[in-house]
């Protein structure tokens, strides 16, 4: 019984053993190689605080990183160390591997893609990697963190984009396409043999996409070349300068106009003139059809302002730009249709992407908080011949002063007022118009102010594109008239495209169910089409320059503040308050 005794007992021992050192290595999921794990407590004290005794805890974290609070990649870069046992990624005998100086390319060549270098230590590697020459732990340890910090920045910023759209109330599914970075990094970047084909397999895989980019690596150069040379703003004029006319900076307006191609490079003046001739109004006119103004080749106070924007300035409207490219998940990133609401444009596509129109459009008023929101969804039915249900607080405030006025104005003015039922009534007073204790409406016919379609993607803003009576206001050149719907400038045009294939819904049937078909008249997409509610005040439009537009909302003021900030960038999105009031929005 004791020798029994003594052999289990060894037994049990050496179990122990192997299994404390079997929990020493525990296996190992990364599908990188495998690299030495001789520095693991360092890596443990540096991305895992928590799990360390409070004595044995570096406070200062990572203190070599340009912005050492990676809180929103903390549980990312722990995975990835537990994932391959505290191996360090980066190094290998004290040097950096062959991918980690790929990525330090890149870190320093950031701005090429609308990204702020130091954002990811692009000045700080050279000192770092000179510190591993005495191939100490502790740089090592650190040299590694910092990489796997910034590598997992770099790649997300380019995968979704560094803030979150729904911090600006934009509603953008960007979670759908976001990586499990500890994964990605590990298995795809660690012994990436081609990181700038990584890199492109990251970023979104669009041709307007790609477009900005080379627009911003030229804007980059103009940038330089406009700082280096220092040139004076042009002086703005009082009243529009014509052909003809006298202007003290003709000489400064034909460099300025080269610059960015509107004017041919070898143009020239004769002798000292500072008359405006023919060639540089068609430069002008060149300038203000890219710039979305009223393309008349008059040198005006607004074209000068715009002349005078720093290139500097429209470097970040493109970045902006490639930012917001960034949100968009397929079917939205290769929508069918695409609203730009700085643009004032809608842009229709085949199934292949390629552009089938393009269209004005009316969006929603700069003042008075009817902005249309960004977003995107998928348009799933039109309406022909639409009521269009009066909000109550336009109502009360457009509609009752004239009914407290005179009882028969609703009915003047082509209005009806409902009950909750949206059965008719004709016993109603103005303050019950005004509580909402009644509804107003607007019957079908030319004369409503949806027109005689809308073009309906439901969502929480009561959003949707539609026609308009109002066709003039297609004329202007900046068209921010409506309380947040978007009015097209074709419907019969834009309703022909969208029901093709569906049925004998040609254009002379669709001019039919407008002007006298029955009302409200609700025909259903057999496929729905994606749609996205877009803001660039920056792009790389179809006739191979780029194109900028004022930014009428101030989101890209707001987005530039985000950046200067630096990291962590917003996350957690602000609250979107949906449209809770009945009616619908024009």
């Amino acid at each position: 019984m004791m020798k029994v005794s003594v052999r289990s007992a060894c037994t049990a021992c050496a179990l122990t053993v192997l299994l404390l050192v079997s929990g020493c290595h525990r296996h190992r999921k990364s599908k990188s190689a495998p690299n030495t794990d001789a520095y693991s407590d360092k890596l443990h004290n540096l991305v895992e605080k928590k799990a360390l005794p409070p004595e044995k805890v570096d406070t200062s974290k990572v203190p070599n990183l340009r912005w050492p609070n990676f809180s929103d990649y903390e549980s990312y870069v722990a995975t990835f160390y537990d994932d391959r046992n505290y191996e360090v990624a980066w190094t290998r005998d004290g040097a950096p591997t062959a991918s980690a100086n790929a990525f330090m390319e890149q870190f320093s060549n950031a701005a090429k893609k609308g990204l702020i270098p130091e954002d990811y230590d692009a000045s700080r590697w050279a000192a770092r990697v000179q510190a591993l020459s005495d191939k100490s732990a502790d740089a090592i340890s650190l040299f590694d963190v910092a990489m796997t910090v910034n590598v997992m920045r770099y790649i997300s910023d380019l995968r979704i984009g560094r803030v979150n759209p729904s911090h600006f109330n934009f509603e953008v599914p960007v979670q759908e396409k976001k990586y499990d970075l500890a994964e990605f990094v590990s298995d795809n970047a660690v012994d990436a043999t081609d990181v700038p084909k990584l890199i492109t397999s990251v970023e979104p895989d669009s041709d307007e996409y790609r477009k900005t980019e080379q627009a911003l690596a030229h804007y980059l150069d103009l940038a330089q070349q406009q700082e280096q040379e220092g040139a004076e703003p042009l002086p703005v004029p009082t009243k529009a300068v014509l052909v003809g006319d006298s202007y003290p900076a003709v000489s400064a307006l034909l460099t300025r106009l080269q610059l960015e191609g509107d004017a041919a490079a070898d143009g020239t003046l004769n002798g000292t003139s500072t008359i405006f001739n023919s060639t540089l109004s068609a430069a002008v006119k060149s300038y203000q059809h890219r710039h979305g103004f009223t393309e008349d080749g008059k040198l005006t106070a607004q074209t000068v302002k715009s002349l005078n924007v720093p290139m500097a300035d429209r470097v970040a409207q493109l970045q902006n730009s490639l930012e917001r490219w960034r949100w968009l998940p397929e079917p939205y990133l290769h929508a069918r249709l695409m609203v730009n609401l700085p643009e004032f444009v809608l842009r229709g596509y085949d199934p292949e992407h390629k552009l089938d129109f393009t269209m004005r459009v009316v969006v929603g008023q700069v003042m008075g908080q009817h902005e249309t929101p960004v977003f995107t969804h998928m348009m799933k039915y039109l309406v022909f011949r639409p009521f269009w249900n009066v909000p109550v607080d336009i109502a009360r405030k457009e509609l009752v002063p004239h009914l407290a006025a005179n009882h028969g104005y609703l009915t003047s003015k082509n209005f009806e007022v409902t009950n909750n039922k949206g059965v008719v009534q004709t016993d109603y007073n103005a303050k019950q118009v005004a509580q909402g204790a009644v509804m107003v409406r607007e019957k079908p016919g030319p004369k409503n102010s949806l027109g005689l379609v809308k073009f309906i993607f439901p969502n929480q803003y009561d959003i949707y594109l539609h026609s308009t009576p109002a066709v003039s206001l297609f004329e202007r050149s900046r068209r921010d008239f409506s309380h947040g719907c978007i009015r097209v400038q074709k419907p019969v045009d834009l309703a022909t495209w969208v029901l093709k294939g569906q049925g004998d819904w040609d254009e002379e049937k669709v001019q039919e169910a407008m002007n006298d078909g029955p009302d409200n008249k609700t025909v259903s997409l057999k496929t729905p089409l994606p749609i996205v509610i877009f803001y660039l005040t920056a792009i790389a439009a179809e006739d191979g320059h780029t194109h900028f537009f004022d930014d009428i909302y101030g989101y890209d003021a707001e987005m530039q503040k985000v950046f200067a900030k630096g990291p962590p960038y917003p996350i957690k999105p602000q609250p979107i308050v949906p449209k809770t009031k009945a009616g619908d929005t024009v």
